[in-house]
């Protein structure tokens, strides 16, 4: 067996003291027969679709660049979206905007979001050198509008991160309160509303993002979609900013695979929304289902995932990986102790689920 050579401490002499401090993204593949640990679609694309686009894929010349910045796919996005073409800016996933949005406004700025939190705003704004202020949430995981508004108030430049749904919690603001908080970043801010399970709670933040020039909305293929594979996200704001935000995006940093599967189902989107109606259906199913349950509770949500609150997680996550369920643990997050995140999968999957919890009874 061949050994990795130890890399003198010198090799990492180039590297900021800020990236050796921060720690990795938290996750760790486990294989197990049913996976609801990462908050994806349960179904793939429809079989038809997924023929529809490779044909379409035959067709296409693999020897040239894709468009410069996803173009095509931008417009079909705008057209989908309601939205002005000059205000969309498409990346490999929306992880990638929260990098490139730090990047533009958090460096050597603020960075203001909640706790418990989307753990990548953080992971970026300490690789960036940003400020990052947390503020936490209420308990009941509701938005702590004050908090929010006097950290808004005390000046920017920054850069200010709303979830709605929220993750982890899957918990929903009214729109009063999340219009407050935006609102008060007043022309200092970039304010940016994180929409990546918005469809599950049927929501939208478009008029909300559209009444200033510095709001972002961050939406992603990866969830309703079915699409996690392809890494596609986009942000809807202002010609103005998309202009600026674009300047970090790399060019032609959408594959033509992705482009071409991508346009297909934005094309045909009633098969997103009838997997948005099952899973939100799926979803009442099991937080129903828990109710009375002798030991674990499962808290409301507006995502396609819900929090389980156990007395230990460590052994709820062991006794459902025992039984071929992979779930997310929690229980290292300010405010979600004791708490797994659970992923709603195929009605099959969330009856085997289900059956495992009910062997749980003291």
């Amino acid at each position: 067996m061949t050994s990795t050579p130890m890399l003198p401490a010198s090799a990492l002499s180039g590297v900021r003291q800020v990236v050796r401090r921060t720690p990795a993204y938290p996750f760790t593949p486990v294989s197990a027969a049913i996976k609801l640990d990462q908050n994806e679609s349960a179904l793939d694309l429809p079989a038809e679709l997924r023929d529809l686009a490779l044909q379409r894929l035959a067709h296409t010349e693999w020897n040239r660049y894709p468009d410069l910045h996803a173009d095509t796919l931008r417009d079909k996005i705008a057209e989908f979206e309601d939205w002005n073409p000059d205000g969309v800016v498409v990346t490999p996933g929306s992880n990638v905007l929260i990098k490139l949005l730090t990047e533009m406004a958090g460096v050597n700025q603020r960075v203001l979001s909640v706790q418990p939190n989307f753990s990548v705003y953080g992971l970026e704004a300490s690789m960036l050198g940003a400020t990052l202020l947390q503020v936490p949430l209420k308990p009941d995981f509701s938005l702590p509008v004050e908090g929010l508004v006097a950290e808004l108030q005390k000046g920017g430049p920054g850069l200010l991160f709303v979830t709605q749904p929220h993750a982890p919690t899957g918990h929903l603001d009214a729109e009063s309160d999340v219009k407050a908080v935006l609102d008060a970043a007043g022309d200092d801010w970039v304010a940016v509303l994180d929409e990546a399970y918005y469809q599950f709670a049927d929501s939208d933040g478009r008029a909300l993002v559209a009444e200033r020039s510095n709001r972002i909305s961050l939406r992603t293929c990866s969830k309703a979609w079915g699409l996690a594979g392809l890494r596609l996200g986009y942000a809807l704001t202002s010609p103005e900013l998309a202009q600026n935000l674009q300047k970090l995006v790399s060019a032609f940093n959408i594959n033509i695979l992705t482009q071409t599967v991508a346009m297909t189902a934005l094309e045909h989107p009633e098969y997103m929304r009838q997997r948005v109606a099952q899973t939100v259906q799926e979803r009442q199913r099991i937080l129903a289902a828990l109710q009375g349950h002798p030991v674990y509770t499962g808290l409301p949500s507006q995502g396609n995932f819900f929090l389980l609150k156990t007395p230990d997680a460590a052994a709820a996550y062991q006794h459902l990986l025992s039984r071929g369920l992979l779930v997310r643990r929690q229980d290292g997050m300010p405010m979600l102790e004791g708490c797994l995140r659970i992923g709603i999968g195929t009605p099959e999957q969330n009856s085997a689920l289900l059956a495992a919890l009910a062997e749980v009874t003291g």
